[in-house]
This record gives structure tokens, C-alpha cells and sequence, in this order.
């Protein structure tokens, strides 16, 4: 099995990649994308970089992968976070450099359809990180969650221990991302669900995989970025379930 590979993190001030490796929704919805933008640059301090494909809609597999294997490439980069999700990450899979990625590690953020180039990574022995895109998370209507705000800083700017703790309100009542009024107000939140536990009648160590139960079946189907069963011995794996159980998560000990 690979070692895993911690890239070094971001200090206030760098330069970060935003990047559309899903869909480009940033150039048809732009009043949360360019909110998140803001909140990268006040909140957190941070220098956004945008690519060809950040802000086009039906960006060709190709175009999005050039895009990743700049924003690697650039030792001035020291992030990179998705601007949202999507439905066809992994048609960008083929075309990924391996070696370039591999030679250049940098903290990935992003989730959903992202949990294609999060399982890339990984399966390069590159550490990711699973959340924070700039629409959803960091473009919220009226103020950042402060979960949200404290988890994101944690991880990308800190390293050591930090608790994960469930959550009592998780997704929300979204108003038109085109009305500018909906960003006037913070979101109505919906009750959380439980955290679901499997195996895990004792307290376990083990690295972490997984992402969204979706994507993790397509690419077991099309053999993508997945590793051999007997690598994952000992590892925990947790799974981001569909929108119906949006704040849902199983965790496994293998």
C-alpha cells in the first residue's frame, strides 16, 4: 500500500486553485460561487485562482483535467478546492496525469461528485479532504455555518487531532441561487440524522476512506481508483449518502 503523503497546508495570504473538475456551475450561477470567492479572500485570507473551466458550463473531460494538472503543477498554489459538485468527474479520470499529480501533492477540498478525484488521490497515496466547496459551504446564504467556519479552517490550516462532532441541523430549505434576495438571510436548516456506526462495538485507529455511496459504486463498477479489498484492512470507511439523507453518515471498521 502507498504511504500516505500529507501536502503542506495553506498560510493566510497563498495563493489557493478554484477549480470546476465537476460541473461549471460558477458561470451560471454566480452570486453564491462569487460570495464564496469573497469569504475565501476576508474569512480566511486567501488568494483565489480561477482556471479556464472554472467558469464554463460543459467544459470537455479533457479541458477539466488540464485544468487540475495546471493548478498541481504551480508551486505557487498551495490549495485546491472544487467550486461544486457534479454528475461526471469520473469521465476525467483517463486523462489525469498520475505522475505529475504524484510529484506535486496538494490539499484537495471537495465532495459529492469530487469523491472521484478525492479516490484518485488517495489511491496515489495524496491525503484529501472531504467538504468545503466554494457555492455550497462557503457561498451560504447570510453567514457561514460556524461548523462549517471552524471545520474548514482546521483543515486547511491546521494538522493534529480534531474531533469530529455530529451535528444537530445539516442541509436546508434553499431558496433560488439566482435571486439575489435569497442571500439577504441565512437558510432555514433541517434536523440532522444520526451518525450510523457498523463494526465498531470498540474504540478503532485506522486511516480514513470513502466519500459519496454513489460515486463509490461507479467507480467499483468502471474498476476506477479503487484499490484491491485487502488494501483497505483496518481502514474506516465513511460514506456520504444521496440528498434524501443529506446529513447521513455511515462509518465502517473494516
Amino acid at each position: 500500500m502507498t504511504t500516505p503523503s500529507h501536502p503542506a497546508k495553506p498560510r493566510p495570504g497563498d495563493r489557493v486553485a478554484v477549480l470546476s473538475p465537476a460541473s461549471g456551475l460558477p458561470g451560471i450561477l454566480p452570486l453564491p460561487y462569487d460570495l464564496g470567492l469573497r469569504r475565501l479572500r476576508e474569512d480566511f485570507g486567501l488568494e483565489a485562482v480561477e482556471y479556464p473551466c472554472t467558469r464554463k458550463m460543459g467544459s470537455t473531460p479533457q479541458e477539466r483535467a488540464a485544468d487540475i494538472h495546471a493548478a498541481f503543477a504551480d508551486p505557487t498554489i498551495k490549495a485546491v478546492i472544487a467550486s461544486i459538485g457534479g454528475d461526471d468527474q469520473i469521465t476525467v479520470l483517463p486523462y489525469l496525469d498520475r505522475e505529475l499529480l504524484r510529484a506535486n501533492p496538494k490539499p484537495f477540498f471537495g465532495y459529492s461528485d469530487n469523491t472521484n478525484l478525492l479516490a484518485f488521490l488517495e489511491h496515489l497515496g495524496i491525503v484529501g479532504y472531504h467538504g468545503g466547496s466554494v457555492m455550497v459551504e462557503l457561498g451560504r446564504p447570510g453567514a457561514l455555518h460556524p461548523m462549517t467556519a471552524e471545520s474548514l479552517r482546521a483543515a486547511l490550516f491546521t494538522r493534529g487531532e480534531y474531533e469530529l462532532v455530529a451535528a444537530k441541523e445539516s442541509g436546508s430549505v434553499n431558496s433560488p441561487w439566482d435571486e439575489p434576495r435569497t442571500f439577504d438571510r441565512e437558510p432555514d436548516m433541517l434536523p440532522a440524522r444520526a451518525w450510523i456506526w457498523h463494526n465498531a462495538d470498540r474504540v478503532v485507529e485506522g486511516a480514513s476512506w470513502g466519500g459519496n455511496l454513489e460515486i463509490l459504486s461507479w467507480l467499483l463498477m468502471a474498476d476506477q481508483a479503487i484499490r484491491p479489498a485487502d488494501e483497505y484492512e483496518g481502514r474506516v470507511l465513511f460514506l456520504e449518502t444521496s440528498e434524501e439523507m443529506p446529513s447521513a453518515r455511515e462509518v465502517y471498521y473494516i
